[in-house]
């Protein structure tokens, strides 16, 4: 008897142990949840600027990036330091690149993205639908702390990422990407940063050669006539990732628009391209990658389809195969 009683004792030792530690580990997911909630507002909300450095394979280039939010609209501007002078002037998302090429600066003008430290939604559901969080330990990135947090997938179709958030305001200091084999395949990162509350704007404006000729270069998405395009429609998504975004590009050289197609997890992004196949035109088709993205393309009837992005293979070729060619 006695020894039956040491033994559930033991039992009953070991369930509370279990429960106690699950329960404070739903503490910690949830209390990781929340900061990562703020560090996706922190990123629009704060003022801050400073220097950030992109590391993606074997290249690397240093960022300067100015951002301020007046209670109402936010800017941001993005100077690349390294090779040719590139500018990025961003006004509540809506982007105006400036770009030198020969003896003159284009100037594009497009849809807005997500960029550094602003990577994240401010919505975080599909991310929690599509990713675990937990908590790691507290480093130091650019002279501040930062507490690490580790958002892993639930499945084989996108990669793990690791974010450094200040402790004391929120700001996203540091973004990793990490392929299936725990290599890390994309960097981000202040090296210098500071942040400031006044609301002057002097420095809103490009730096870019003023005795330069300028040239507008318009997105050249727009509704066009695809009467004569061959239709398709999507079949068997991966799971996780929805159609985010769809426009239609005419493309010089081509005889038909160009449908372009974003999907996303909430996270990570994949680009699919449509386009009718060209009489006598040899479809291409099968896997490739260049640096840290995956390419895929087949043909589905008479379309030639690709998919591009910072994905694992598999993803890139399960969207490409979603499409079917519809007579």
């Amino acid at each position: 008897m006695f020894k039956s009683l040491a033994q559930m004792r033991i039992i009953l030792v070991l369930l509370f142990a279990f429960i106690a530690q699950h329960g404070f580990a739903a503490e910690d997911d949830e209390a990781a949840w929340q900061m990562l909630q703020k560090s996706a507002v922190a990123a629009h909300a704060l003022s801050y600027q400073g220097i950030f450095v992109c590391n993606s394979g074997k290249q690397s280039r240093s960022v300067e990036i100015k951002h301020m939010f007046d209670g109402q609209n936010e800017y941001s501007r993005n100077v690349v330091l390294d090779g040719a002078p590139r500018e990025v002037l961003s006004q509540d998302g809506n982007l105006v690149i400036y770009n030198p090429k020969n003896e003159k600066i284009v100037i594009e003008k497009r849809r807005g993205h997500n960029m550094f430290p602003a990577v994240l939604p401010t919505n975080l559901e599909r991310i929690k639908a599509n990713y675990r969080l937990k908590m790691g330990g507290i480093e130091r990135v650019a002279g501040r702390d930062a507490q690490v947090l580790l958002l892993t997938p639930k499945d084989q179709l996108r990669y793990q990422h690791h974010f450094w958030v200040d402790t004391e305001f929120g700001l996203i200091l540091k973004s990793v990407i990490l392929n299936h084999q725990n290599e890390a395949i994309d960097q981000i990162g202040f090296s210098q940063l500071n942040l400031f509350n006044t609301l002057n704007l002097d420095w809103f404006k490009p730096k870019i050669d003023a005795n330069k000729d300028y040239v507008m270069e318009e997105e050249n998405a727009t509704d066009v006539d695809t009467s004569l395009s061959p239709h398709w429609m999507l079949k068997d998504l991966p799971a996780g990732y929805r159609k985010v975004e769809q426009m239609v590009r005419k493309v010089r050289g081509k005889d038909f628009p160009v449908t372009h197609v974003v999907f996303s997890d909430g996270l990570a992004s994949v680009s699919l391209f449509i386009e009718p196949l060209a009489k006598d035109v040899k479809p291409k088709t099968g896997a490739s990658s260049v640096g840290n993205t995956n390419f895929y393309s087949r043909a589905s009837g008479f379309l030639q389809v690709t998919s591009v992005g910072e994905v694992p293979a598999a993803t890139t070729a399960s969207i490409a195969n979603a499409v079917v060619f519809v007579k």
